[in-house]
């Protein structure tokens, strides 16, 4: 067998592996690091299920091997513009009225998927100052969900790609490496869940979640021609109890072991947290262990 050079997520790289990719980088060195990754893609036929290059995934292996000394990046055409944080020092408009009561004394609660670029900044900017983990770094597959109560928000979610590495889940589908590879895709992670800390309207987390899971599929199939069978989320009891998920029937299904990925490994930070799943059809388990075709 060859021996393994370098490995990233699941795909081993070997001395051929890496004897293409630096003949791609020199053939293609003048046009610059955006290029050879989509063209990267394109050789290995590396693409998202709703047939997009994964170039963000390329452009992030090639820098790994780069700090490994492995291959030769030409230089950057374009200064890297998230080189200084977004301090969002930029008040935008928005109602900021305490709100205080149970949920059943309001009506017209209505969610809808952030696209625009004003809702956007207003996303960030109310993760950035009110959520402790602040405004995430959303790659790959994710979406954004903003909930208001009349023209006043009330709730902000994010949601992204699966974890990789979850031992319960893992067990709890009936995954094995290889199936989890193919269908990984088809689960999406609660990242963020802000209530803003001037709404203190009782039971509004669970109903927020419950207005969320059921369109979640929907929405994500709108954006990336794919649905999600189930979703995840992970509650550091540290903080929290979890008690929203479990008002709108979350399972609770293990603990992580305690490491976050940093970079192309796990690092150990001694946090375990709580998993919980929430399945999005009734034959959730069906659809994510067996082939879609």
């Amino acid at each position: 067998m060859k021996p393994i050079i370098f490995q990233y997520r699941l795909r081993q790289l070997h001395t051929d592996d890496i004897a293409s990719i630096k003949a791609l980088i020199a053939q293609h060195f003048h046009r610059g690091r955006s290029y050879i990754s989509r063209e990267l893609c394109k050789d290995w036929n590396w693409v998202q299920p709703n047939g997009k290059l994964k170039e963000y995934a390329a452009r992030d292996l090639l820098l790994r091997l780069e700090e490994q000394g492995l291959v030769a990046l030409p230089p950057r055409l374009c200064q890297k513009n998230n080189l200084k944080p977004k301090d969002f020092e930029q008040i935008p408009l928005f109602t900021k009225k305490v709100l205080e009561g149970t949920i059943t004394g309001y009506e017209n609660l209505t969610i809808k998927v952030v696209k625009d670029l004003q809702e956007s900044y207003l996303w960030s900017y109310l993760l950035h100052h009110n959520h402790y983990l602040g405004n995430p770094k959303l790659v790959g597959e994710h979406i954004r969900h903003v909930v208001r109560i009349g023209n006043q928000v009330v709730a902000c979610l994010g949601w992204a790609s699966a974890a990789w590495k979850v031992k319960d889940r893992d067990r709890f589908i009936g995954w094995d490496e290889t199936t989890k590879r193919t269908h990984l895709h088809f689960i999406a992670s609660n990242v963020r869940f802000l209530i803003p800390p001037w709404v203190m309207v009782k039971h509004l987390a669970s109903k927020v979640l419950s207005l969320a899971l059921r369109r979640l599929s929907d929405d994500w199939e709108a954006v990336y021609g794919h649905p999600v069978y189930l979703a995840e989320t992970f509650v550091d009891t540290a903080r929290f109890k979890g008690t929203c998920y479990q008002a709108a029937n979350w399972l609770r299904v293990g603990k992580t072991k305690g490491s976050a990925k940093r970079g192309n490994i796990y690092q150990y930070h001694g946090q375990p947290k709580e998993l919980y799943l929430y399945p999005l059809h009734r034959n959730f388990r069906r659809f994510l262990v067996h082939d879609q075709g």
